[in-house]
């Protein structure tokens, strides 16, 4: 009798167990997001890519540059401030030792209206004393799921399911140069990553939470170099470009000793 009551609670205990996994399985997997858009910053009605009326860009080194992530839905999740600054740090240091380049300014977020558009942007430009916008922008999706890591845990007081998470963590980084004046885009430049990763739900969300951080540390690693690139690109570009002139400040001098 004892036996069959034993096996009578063992099946009602299995029975649970199962049917909680169950459950778990049909939730389906999951996503979040979060992500600041240079578009929807500068063209918040825009239903179209934009197309700028052809202009002359008038350029006067050594140029002063700010530095500024594109702002967000403030219901939405974002990339901490933190974070956003270390990122800035390393683009300045990206733009740092050009001959024409003079000051650079890390501008924080709370300077910056959401859908606020150019309009905006020269706001900030005139606080700061800057003529050219680096804007930064991201896009970020973090997909979980549960997988194989799920477990039978058994414990001298019951069983408990413990169900691994699969998380799949996609980045991208995009930086936009923008020349405030003519409001002409002078050169932009991606990085993506892409974080794949495991966790059981104890620690799931410190998990994901280090995945998001990798993935944005992973896709400026990219972006650095490929901004680097671009801004040797556009030295030359300058030379033939007839919608860019350059206009020296009043006493600079170019790295080759002509004003």
């Amino acid at each position: 009798m004892k036996a069959l009551k034993f096996l009578s609670g063992l099946t009602v205990v299995l029975f649970t167990v199962f049917s909680l996994g169950g459950c778990a399985s049909m939730a389906g997997p999951r996503e979040s997001k979060q992500s600041a858009s240079i578009v929807d910053y500068l063209y918040p009605k825009a239903t179209q890519a934009p197309q700028l009326a052809p202009s002359i860009t008038y350029l006067r080194p050594p140029i002063r540059v700010g530095i500024a992530f594109a702002p967000n839905d403030p219901k939405a999740r974002t990339l901490p401030e933190t974070e956003k600054i270390k990122l800035m740090e390393r683009i300045k240091a990206a733009f740092a030792g050009q001959a024409f380049i003079g000051s650079l300014d890390i501008i924080p977020s709370q300077y910056l209206q959401p859908a606020g558009g150019f309009v905006n942007m020269e706001q900030v430009a005139r606080m700061f004393n800057v003529d050219v916008m680096a804007m930064v922008s991201y896009d970020q999706i973090q997909f979980t799921d549960s997988n194989s890591l799920s477990f039978l845990y058994w414990t001298v007081i019951g069983a408990y399911i413990v169900h691994g998470n699969e998380h799949d963590t996609q980045t991208m980084l995009d930086i936009s140069v923008f020349d405030v004046a003519s409001r002409k885009l002078l050169m932009r430049a991606p990085g993506t990553s892409q974080v794949k990763g495991g966790a059981n739900l104890s620690n799931f969300s410190e998990r994901s939470r280090a995945a998001r951080t990798e993935g944005y540390n992973k896709a400026a690693d990219q972006l650095i170099p490929a901004l680097q690139a671009e801004i040797t690109s556009f030295r030359e570009r300058l030379k033939t470009n007839e919608s860019m002139r350059v206009e020296p400040r009043p006493g600079y001098r170019s790295s080759g000793g002509q004003e």
